[in-house]
């Protein structure tokens, strides 16, 4: 069997994920998780960093992800498996404890996420019910998703599709009130060349970047879906690419609605940016009725990004269970639906013991939220794994395992690079502390891994040694 059998197959063997997912789909699933929630509460933080002009950090901030998604794009092409990053590593160095390493840092950025969101949502469904506690609307809604999961990818994916069309909706409102703005003639333009921000206007840009990536996140996920997809050297590169660029468009013209409508130290005051635009008094309808209706649309929004990181972390541990870098057990999915099931269980079990014990910390009079904490160092990991990504591109770039495979432009993947490491460098100058959590997490991870070393053993079959059972390539 050839290795390009891989593109064409449709997961007929009992062990593999089902190959449903199709070039449209992915765009939207892209689309709605890197536009998710984070541009209904993070446009007042960048306005704040930048001024007026804020929407040039998020310009800047999606041209270095959209690039950064090109070294996704030809990986995923070359090897149409789940796993993502911690595979690319795995292929490129061949380093186990490097491989394990990158697969730590991305569950626990992804993990720390997921339990935000879940909070997040929380928040918003207090805005239309108050009485369920917090933590149990948190509980319940990470159940909820892992269910959806369960019942399968395509029906997960056609979610998320849906649910990309009512945020993308909310966003549509933003924009209309910022061209009725224009009409009416209220308009300031002054505004969008305004750089307000303490410090020079190239340190403003940088540190809003830093908080613009963190909502340009998310495309990494599509890449552990690969093997799941419809002719994965085909459509992925188009619905990756596509569907960044169509998230970029809508962060630079929301953020120049929302800057012409609303006072950029209004903007930078508010929890929720989005909502005090639709609030502005634009529209015809009362305060009330817009507040429930966004809350909805915020909720749904958080819903979309969350299902997508709940249906990211079992196939990252499934794919490096068939690596042979997690106990085999993750390897298993459902005899019918074909789902990840042991590893889907765990990850939702663990996302639902962050929201426990943060909600405890609260309880207990401590101001430490941990998810909170753990949440504000995702960027810093994700910029880590995004810069390895890129390397491992450029290492395997004479690496032809099939010649179907997107090939993406070296000039760009060196800029990609660059882009990356100078927003790391800044957001960990910005914040020094998130390095020892990120140290934190490392010793985990390294602590997992001798854990896998002596015991993995037990789950390998015999005559095989560590490493041999990958993804079938003994039989290619």
């Amino acid at each position: 069997m050839s290795d390009t059998s891989v593109n064409t197959s449709d997961a007929d063997h009992e062990g593999d994920l089902k190959r449903s997912i199709t070039g449209r789909l992915l765009f939207f699933y892209v689309l709605g998780d890197v536009l998710g929630s984070g541009i209904y509460v993070l446009i007042g933080s960048v306005a704040a960093a930048v001024g007026g002009a804020f929407f040039v950090a998020f310009a800047v901030g999606v041209t270095i992800a959209t690039v950064t998604g090109m070294a996704y794009a030809e990986l995923a092409t070359k090897y149409p498996r789940a796993a993502g990053a911690a595979l690319y590593i795995n292929k490129a160095f061949g380093n186990k404890p490097l491989t394990f390493l990158v697969t730590v840092l991305f569950l626990a950025s992804s993990f720390a996420a997921a339990g935000s969101l879940a909070t997040g949502f929380a928040s918003y469904f207090a805005e239309v019910w108050a009485a369920p506690p917090i933590l149990l609307v948190s509980l319940v809604f990470i159940a909820l998703l892992a269910v959806v999961n369960y019942i399968g990818i395509t029906e997960s994916v056609v979610a998320n599709m849906v649910m990309t069309f009512v945020e993308v909706a909310g966003l549509i409102i933003v924009m209309i009130i910022g061209v009725t703005v224009v009409f009416q003639g209220d308009a300031d333009f002054t505004v969008l060349g305004d750089f307000s921000a303490e410090g020079n206007p190239i340190f403003a840009i940088v540190a809003g970047v830093s908080l613009a990536f963190f909502a340009m996140t998310g495309f990494e996920n599509a890449a552990n879906v690969a093997e799941e997809v419809v002719d994965p050297a085909r459509n992925f590169p188009r619905a990756l690419i596509g569907g960044m660029a169509g998230a970029g468009i809508f962060y630079v013209l929301v953020s120049i609605a929302a800057a012409l409508t609303v006072p950029v130290g209004t903007l930078a005051d508010s929890d929720a940016a989005l909502l005090t635009v639709v609030e502005s008094g634009v529209l015809p309808l009362p305060v009330g009725v817009v507040s429930i209706v966004f809350a909805i649309i915020a909720m749904t929004a958080i819903t979309n990004t969350t299902l997508v990181a709940i249906v990211t972390q079992p196939r990252v541990l499934y794919g490096m269970a068939r690596e042979d870098v997690v106990p085999a057990v993750f390897g298993k999915v459902h005899p019918t639906r074909r789902s990840p099931v042991v590893g889907l269980i765990f990850s939702a079990a663990v996302v639902m013991i962050l929201l426990s014990i943060s909600q405890g910390l609260k309880s207990a009079g401590l101001s430490i939220d941990v998810v909170a904490r753990l949440a504000s160092v995702t960027v810093v990991l994700l910029l880590i794994i995004y810069s390895m990504v890129i390397v491992a591109c450029m290492k395997l770039g004479k690496t032809e395992v099939n010649t179907e495979h997107y090939r993406a432009p070296r000039p760009l993947l060196v800029l990609g690079l660059i882009g990356n490491l100078a927003v790391l460098f800044y957001t960990v100058q910005d914040d020094p502390t998130s390095v020892i959590w990120c140290l934190g997490l490392i010793a985990v991870g390294v602590a997992l891994f001798v854990f896998e070393y002596f015991f993995g053993k037990r789950d390998r079959p015999t005559g095989l040694d560590r490493g041999q059972q990958t993804l079938g390539e003994e039989s290619s």
